[in-house]
């Protein structure tokens, strides 16, 4: 810990020293953004997770609606963020600033209208994991036209969409918001997860009806979203693409493929680029697999239509949250019971890896060369998505931020796709003593900290600002290179800590050398590795130069951090 904060403090010491060079790293970033159109792969990306609710309120019309009130306990009810919130930002330049590539917001889907207490005091729907209608943004959040531009906003900055898709429950019941049909839910019984059917056919927790994903009976709509859409005067049209989405593919009016077409739709509509998907192991593997078959359909339709406006010719993206999956355990997810479950053969590219927040805890060396050696040998044609605190985890690293630089290291620079949770990039504090559970980890972003850029809490001469200059450098460096989340690793020095990271596949080449925890020294000597004698080599972080001599690389930065790159 001591080494850390004294890296960190050096690092804020070094920023403010350096103040006068500022050109040349904004002249990264800016061939950063020209860079990255091409350079993409999702196997190196960036992706920024934001609760809509919490990032940023650029409406204060819709912050209360379908009734909802302001009663509800700590840090459960919604505070105002909303779509435009998050388009606002991306025209600022926010995210192009951080590096980041993909945008992970939660579920946009309307919410049940009421509260409900689950034992932490009333909480409302504001994380969007709580469907009351798959079709129609919540007003809460916006209009459908808002998240139209939100999409095309991202598009137009070069960045990637993620749904984030529920097709394991409903929202809760209440007074005002029914359960579904029979035919459609399950009420009981309560997961007891001893085996696969203990975390499947049963209900995550009380008053959470589960969807009969097994089921393969037809089933008509449910009274609620009858009345609701005939309401809203789109009832024929509804009834209209369903039929036609049936008769084309041929399936059964079952639950699970409503919940697909209506999952599809959002791609058909708004082009959004791929799905995180929610709650994975509480669903049969192989409703995945057709979950992804329906969806890359309607991804290839929407590319067709807007050849002008798709980003590339990619195929359709889905990752997977099944809860305590961990790199270590490769293809095969340790199900309840013993199973074992291979997602990435049911329709994955990617899943959510749970462990590099334990895995933080660790030295450098041993985090990288592990996931290097994972993800070029059992998932080498798969990825991972890595975090260090996320929205309902518990365990995240350094809820207090006490480690930020360290957290930005660790990482943006692991080996694979990197998730960054709104305000790790702010020292956004996890500890929130006013509320209970999750609720703890979802306060609103940190905006008033970054523009007072006042000192950190028991960090002297540590600034917001500096924090989140440390993170954008990581990102931009890490966005403009393939090679740091897909290429090959290898530790060129222990101590200092000096990497290198190659990439060499097919028309994809790329190398690049960091430099971690330097000392406060006059110059910094490391091995040039790959690099030629006589090349000029770059430095992301200062925007100086150095030459290759006699195999060593010499920089007079005044920072404990070097991103090196051909000149």
């Amino acid at each position: 810990m001591t080494k850390i904060t004294t890296v960190g403090l050096s690092l804020v010491a070094s920023l403010a020293m350096m103040s006068g060079v500022q050109a040349k790293p904004n002249a990264v970033m800016a061939a950063t953004s020209k860079v990255q159109a091409k350079a993409f792969h999702w196997k190196n990306a960036t992706v920024y997770f934001l609760l809509t609710d919490r990032f940023n309120n650029a409406d204060h019309r819709n912050d209360l609606s379908y009734g909802r009130k302001a009663d509800a306990a700590p840090l459960r009810g919604y505070m105002g963020g909303d779509l435009k919130g998050i388009t606002a930002k991306i025209k600022e330049g926010y995210f192009e600033k951080l590096g980041v590539d993909v945008l992970w917001m939660t579920p946009p889907v309307e919410q049940i209208h009421a509260g409900t207490d689950e034992g932490t005091g009333k909480s409302y729907g504001f994380h969007g994991y709580w469907a009351r209608d798959f079709t129609r943004v919540d007003a809460n959040l916006g209009t459908d036209k808002d998240f139209k531009e939100m999409v095309e906003t991202a598009h137009q900055h070069g960045m990637r969409v993620l749904l984030d898709v529920v097709m394991n429950h409903t929202g809760p019941v209440t007074e005002t918001d029914p359960v579904w049909p029979a035919d459609w839910v399950r009420t009981s019984p309560q997961c007891d997860y001893k085996n696969a059917d203990g975390a499947i056919k049963c209900t995550l927790v009380k008053n959470l009806p589960d969807f009969l994903t097994e089921s393969d009976q037809a089933v008509a709509l449910p009274p609620m979203l009858v009345a609701k859409w005939k309401k809203e005067g789109r009832y024929e049209q509804e009834v209209k693409e369903l039929d036609q989405f049936f008769a084309k593919t041929g399936y059964p009016r079952a639950p699970r493929f409503y919940l697909m077409k209506w999952h599809a739709d959002w791609i058909k509509k708004y082009g959004v680029d791929g799905f995180r998907v929610d709650t994975v192991k509480h669903v049969e593997a192989k409703v995945w697999k057709e979950l992804k078959q329906v969806a890359s359909a309607a991804y290839e339709e929407w590319k067709a239509a807007h050849p002008k406006r798709k980003l590339s010719n990619e195929a359709f993206f889905m990752t997977a949250e099944a809860y305590n999956y961990d790199i270590q355990d490769g293809l095969q997810f340790r199900m309840d019971g013993g199973t074992r479950v291979n997602y990435y053969a049911n329709g994955f590219d990617s899943m959510i890896n749970f462990g590099l927040k334990f895995a933080a805890h660790q030295e450098y060396e041993a985090i990288f060369s592990r996931y290097d050696q994972i993800l070029h040998g059992e998932l080498k044609d798969y990825s991972v998505l890595n975090y260090i605190s996320s929205h309902d985890d518990d365990k995240p690293f350094d809820p207090a931020r006490k480690r930020n630089f360290e957290a930005a290291n660790k990482l943006l620079l692991a080996p694979g796709a990197a998730q960054i949770y709104y305000g790790d990039e702010t020292a956004r504090s996890l500890v929130q003593p006013q509320a209970q559970g999750d609720a703890v980890l979802r306060s609103m972003m940190n905006w008033d900290d970054l523009k007072r850029n006042s000192p950190l809490p028991d960090q002297a001469g540590v600034n917001y600002q500096d924090v989140l200059r440390h993170w954008q450098k990581l990102g931009q460096f890490r966005q403009a290179h393939l090679a740091v989340g897909m290429g090959r690793h290898q530790q060129l020095q222990a101590s200092p800590y000096v990497f290198e990271r190659s990439l060499h596949e097919g028309t994809q080449q790329d190398y690049v050398i960091v430099a971690l925890d330097l000392p406060k020294a006059p110059q910094h000597v490391i091995p040039a590795g790959q690099f030629k004698e006589g090349q000029r080599v770059h430095d992301a972080y200062s925007g100086t130069e150095s030459v290759v001599k006699d195999g060593k690389l010499v920089f007079s930065t005044g920072f404990p951090v070097l991103l090196l790159s051909a000149k």
